[in-house]
């Protein structure tokens, strides 16, 4: 139960709540244990004893409300239908019942709506509820289906009251449901991707940085976001901001997010985002130039701890790798001239020498890392290619390739 002077009047409440015999009576209650919700002063077994007190019923009854008590203004009820399922979120097995489910698109509509001065309380209710149902088993999929998406994605873009929380929930649901967020929800995704994308390339400071970890995420790999104008303009800012950034000396905090970013975009458009020309053939030499230098600052003298931490830029620096050894069998078609691919050919084979070192060192038990598949993969696609390439290096990898190949052979039986 609360504490301190008020707990006697929110018990009295709580009893008024469960007896009272009209509702101008619940109400009055109600005002006071919602001033309580809102100041924070509940624990949890007072939140649960106003559910039990009141149920689903009377906030379902507020939000339906189209009336408001005399000299208030017109959405009284419903925000304070919102103060009590926020307070109910705040319980797990309530935060994935179905009545709260059910109300998904009610908060949707209250953030893809104006915010009035006056109703800030109702947005922080409704992104309470949200994140609370997100944490659900259920609650994803119920958000994606029943309009979360695309309401979170105009709260964000209009950038109104609370939108970075629009910008958190979104993330979440992509970091779940990405495939289904973007076949349901393109458009509205595609709007946040360009808003951004120009913020992308209009920050001078910290904050670029901070997009490049942000950025991947709204990268979608199907459908190619090259399939439409705005999708090729955002590609286009990400290209441009990319290249202010890494044509300028950074720091490994600072070069690791845009390697990532650069990768995704490649995942997304093979070769295709970078332009045409002298600016985008110097451009893709250097990427893949970098890509080569950080997997042998990695791999070449691993120790242990270096190389986990560093396991997912160096996945990133694969597929960039990967498109240089594409551009470099492309002959004259490729984005890259023939010194070009003459220098980046040479680098790769010294990134490859750092893969076949890294996996020699690779024990039984660490067999299973997905970082120790990209590597055979990535060593494979070189393998492909350039068949007397680090001939004798590759010879004597042989024997642990072939029984890695046989243990996913027979896991995958």
């Amino acid at each position: 139960m609360a504490s301190g002077p008020g707990a006697a009047t929110l018990k009295k409440c709580l009893e008024v709540l469960r007896d009272a015999r009209n509702d101008s009576e619940q109400l009055a209650a109600l005002l006071l244990v919602t001033k309580a919700v809102r100041a924070g002063e509940l624990d949890s077994k007072t939140r649960r004893q106003i559910f039990d007190a009141i149920g689903f019923t009377f906030p379902n009854r507020l939000l339906s409300s189209r009336q408001a008590p005399p000299g208030c203004p017109e959405h009284t009820f419903r925000a304070l239908g919102l103060t009590l399922l926020a307070c109910f979120c705040t319980e797990p097995e309530l935060a994935g019942h179905s009545q709260i489910l059910n109300k998904i698109p009610t908060f949707a509509d209250v953030l893809a709506s104006p915010c009035q001065p006056d109703c800030t309380s109702m947005v922080d209710d409704a992104y309470q509820c949200l994140a609370a149902v997100l944490a659900t088993p259920r609650g994803p999929r119920e958000m994606v289906t029943k309009g979360a998406v695309s309401a979170l994605c105009q709260a964000y873009v209009n950038g109104g009251y609370g939108s970075e929380r629009a910008l958190t929930l979104l993330l979440g649901l992509l970091a779940v449901l990405e495939a289904k967020c973007w076949q349901r929800d393109a458009p509205h995704l595609l709007a946040v991707l360009s808003k951004l994308s120009e913020e992308f390339v209009k920050a001078e400071d910290g904050s670029k940085f901070e997009l490049c970890e942000l950025l991947p995420r709204f990268v979608p790999l199907s459908p190619p976001l090259t399939e439409v104008s705005q999708g090729s303009e955002c590609v286009r800012q990400l290209y441009k901001g990319l290249a202010s950034i890494l044509g300028s000396k950074l720091s490994q905090s600072q070069r690791d997010p845009a390697l990532k970013l650069a990768a995704s975009l490649t995942q997304a458009c093979g070769s295709e985002w970078i332009p045409t020309g002298s600016t985008g053939s110097k451009f893709l030499a250097l990427l893949v130039n970098l890509a080569c230098v950080e997997v042998r600052l990695t791999l070449e003298e691993p120790e242990p701890w270096e190389v986990e931490g560093k396991k997912e830029v160096v996945t990133a620096c694969y597929v960039l790798i990967e498109m240089g050894i594409q551009e470099c069998l492309k002959g004259e078609e490729s984005l890259l001239e023939e010194a070009q691919r003459t220098q980046l050919m040479r680098i790769m084979e010294e990134a490859f020498g750092a893969v076949v070192f890294y996996l020699r060192q690779v024990k039984e038990e660490e067999l299973q890392d997905p970082f120790v598949f990209a590597s055979v993969r990535i060593l494979g696609a070189w393998m492909a290619e350039e068949t007397s390439s680090l001939k004798q290096e590759i010879c004597e990898l042989l024997p642990f390739l072939v029984r890695y190949a046989k243990k996913l052979f027979k896991e995958g039986g």
